[in-house]
């Protein structure tokens, strides 16, 4: 699995395991993430998956460097996607 199919897969586990929130985000903490034994078998480096979806700017946390234990609280924040306010929008109008 390369590097874009890791975050996207990275993506629908943060929505699976987190809190959708009154933005569109969702919100997981580092600890459901690293703990659960589906992305434990997903992701063979969570940690790198989680920096290249930062570098990306697709999600937010607080530091660099995860670490199982000390991190476990850690917020990270899967952005809302910008098609699923365009997908609300064109809803309404009808094609011919």
């Amino acid at each position: 699995m390369n590097v874009e199919e890791e975050v996207e897969r990275l993506k629908e586990e943060i929505k699976r395991l987190g809190k959708v929130q009154a933005d569109g985000s969702y919100k997981v903490t580092f600890g459901v993430l690293f703990n659960d034994d589906r992305c434990a078998n997903i992701f063979e480096a969570l940690v790198g998956t989680l920096r290249a979806a930062k570098r990306r700017k697709l999600l937010t946390y607080e530091g660099e460097l995860l670490l199982q234990g000390v991190h476990d609280n850690v917020e990270i924040i899967l952005k809302p996607t910008p098609t699923a306010a365009t997908d609300v929008t064109n809803a309404g109008h009808s094609r011919m």
